[in-house]
């Protein structure tokens, strides 16, 4: 007869590690607004005194990224795209850790995890999922598939937030991490 011994939060912990399924949350349109008029209202420096790089990005560059962003960036498409696709939690080292999981419709497709820079997001990588998971449809055979995970790294997306040090790249606490 074997004995099983209850460890009080055992359970729990296990439900925390196991791989759930991830909604990716509708932004507030008040939200989106209040960021524009933030974005908009950006007080800027002076201009650089030196013609180049060499004092830093240059003003125009920022005014120029920050009007895309206020004016032009649809962050409603980039949404949909990430709700379109299978995304998870899970908790690594205590850490909730979310990731987008795409599985190749073709037989035997060999996992890859692509892990986005820093700074950076998932988002980075969307556009090399379809042609990894699907190289058929994009001039390749059945045998260049894979089956993609893309981790968003801790304090990144909808990861969660690290409290301690010890999160770095040379850490080897999540998959794609060093």
């Amino acid at each position: 007869m074997t004995q099983t011994i209850a460890i009080p939060g055992a359970e729990q912990a296990a439900d925390r590690a196991a791989i759930r399924p991830f909604e990716v949350p509708t932004v507030p349109e008040a939200e989106l607004a209040e960021l524009r008029r933030r974005i908009e209202a950006t007080r800027f420096p002076d201009r650089e005194t030196v013609t180049d790089a060499t004092q830093g990005v240059q003003l125009a560059t920022v005014q120029n990224l920050a009007r895309y962003w206020a004016t032009e960036y649809d962050w409603r498409k980039c949404e949909a795209r990430l709700q379109a696709l299978p995304n998870f939690i899970t908790e690594i080292d205590g850490l909730d850790i979310h990731f987008v999981h795409v599985r190749s419709k073709h037989k035997g497709a060999l996992p890859m995890i692509v892990t986005h820079g820093w700074p950076g997001s998932v988002v980075e990588q969307l556009k090399i999922v379809e042609p990894l998971t699907d190289p058929t449809a994009h001039g390749g055979s059945a045998s260049d598939a894979f089956d993609v995970v893309i981790p968003s790294m801790p304090g990144y997306g909808y990861s969660g937030k690290p409290t301690e040090t010890g999160w770095g790249p040379t850490e080897s606490r999540v998959p794609g991490m060093c």
